[in-house]
């Protein structure tokens, strides 16, 4: 088959932007993504082999569990579990893990060994209540939060914004306010969280107790639904800093005048501050009471993600692309070779193509057409590697007075 190739307006190259959805559920110290329940398999009590609410990088070792084999990695003395797992042998390249420090590398492995970690990787979101932000600094000065710390030059940045961010202003002083951070993978919005399409829903016993937005697309969250505290309606209960993945509560107003455990340490009437308990938290249903499961959470939002996507259009011009290396493409019991010897090989030149034009008519053969039908688009680079195959999902007849365009897309 002759190649043909592209000309320079036949390959296009553009950014495709999408807004995927995200959703967690948080109720009785479990987390839930998007509605996906825990799922079992036949080897394995969870088939992905990470807890409900997490997510799984490349989504390997799918219902493996985890069992010795007898084998192991390389020449080296570590087991084989029987799962995918990366794995690095140390040479002159210097090649490793992030997690491994420098130090580390340098002096407790020697040329040879073999550096090994696990998959699955896995994330979800998780949710901090900070009682004390930041009583005093510098760290060794008294009680802090690093969590917080980290963020407070981005939080006084996006003061421009909305003075709600600032750490310190007239709606308080987040160094001395309870806090509730929530932590948001990015894994899960690409870019950046959405403006505009925040939403926290409190539920208490089934009922919905309060809602936040960020109606103005401003990283504001204001209060706009509670059944029992409308007169904080419209008032800000936090906010959301959109391209770190942070969302953190101040609201302090009670939601109801009923009474929950939300650790085993804390409870009291359901407030934003409270949001989420049981989120990834370290709180476990067991050790905090029955009251615990009166309270149900709702997070969900719109990512950003930005894909490079290249658009190739392959063209099966008329009188073109006809022809067909597969042997069932001419007739059957025909000599390949017309002459062959020490001195002459000669293929004969009057091979008959197999005539597949459908007739109406029994014992008759209709009038041959020169047709074939195209199932694959197969791509090579200048050097006329193969790179990528693009299989049609059904194949196309095409016939010499045809002309075809195929459109490939591939995300980069």
């Amino acid at each position: 088959m002759a190649y043909k190739k592209f000309k320079d307006n036949e390959i296009l190259i553009n950014t495709m932007r999408a807004f995927p959805d995200a959703e967690f559920a948080i109720y009785d110290g479990k987390v839930y993504y998007n509605s996906t329940p825990a799922q079992s398999g036949p080897r394995n009590s969870q088939v992905r082999n990470v807890a409900p609410g997490y997510i799984s990088l490349y989504e390997y070792n799918i219902d493996r569990p985890e069992v010795a084999t007898g084998r192991f990695i390389g020449t080296s003395s570590i087991p084989d579990n029987g799962r995918i797992y990366p794995w690095i042998s140390k040479d002159s390249a210097g090649a490793s893990f992030k997690t491994v420090a420098k130090a580390s590398y340098s002096s407790e492995f020697n040329h040879g060994d073999i550096l090994r970690s696990t998959y699955p990787l896995s994330a979800s979101i998780t949710r901090e209540y900070i009682s004390t932000p930041s009583s005093s600094l510098p760290a060794g000065a008294g009680a802090y939060n690093r969590h917080y710390i980290s963020l407070r030059n981005r939080l006084n940045f996006y003061g421009a914004r909305s003075q709600h961010y600032l750490v310190s202003s007239s709606y308080g002083n987040k160094n001395t306010q309870t806090l509730n951070l929530v932590h948001i993978p990015s894994i899960f919005y690409g870019s950046k969280i959405k403006p505009g399409t925040v939403s926290l829903k409190w539920y208490f016993t089934g009922s919905l107790a309060g809602e936040l937005r960020d109606s103005n697309k401003n990283g504001e969250l204001f209060q706009v639904s509670g059944s029992d505290s409308t007169a904080y309606n419209n008032k800000v209960a936090g906010v959301v800093l959109y391209d770190e993945g942070f969302i953190l509560l101040t609201g302090s107003w009670a939601l109801n005048n009923k009474t929950m455990a939300f650790s085993p340490s804390i409870s009291g009437q359901p407030r934003w501050t409270h949001f989420g308990a049981g989120g990834n938290d370290g709180n476990l249903p067991a050790a905090i009471g029955p009251t615990f499961v009166s309270g149900a959470y709702n997070l969900s939002f719109k990512g950003t993600t930005d894909t490079q996507v290249m658009t190739m259009f392959a063209h099966a011009k008329r009188g073109e692309v006809n022809f067909s290396n597969n042997p069932t493409y001419i007739e059957h019991g025909q000599d390949l070779i017309f002459k062959t010897s020490s001195n002459v090989y000669h293929e004969n030149d009057e091979i008959k193509l197999k005539n597949f034009v459908s007739s109406s008519y029994t014992d008759y053969s209709a009038s041959f057409k020169r047709r074939v039908y195209i199932s694959k688009v197969a791509i090579y680079d200048k050097n006329r590697n193969l790179i990528g195959v693009a299989t049609l999902g059904s194949p196309i007849l095409k016939e010499e007075n045809q002309s075809y365009t195929f459109k490939l897309k591939l995300d980069i």
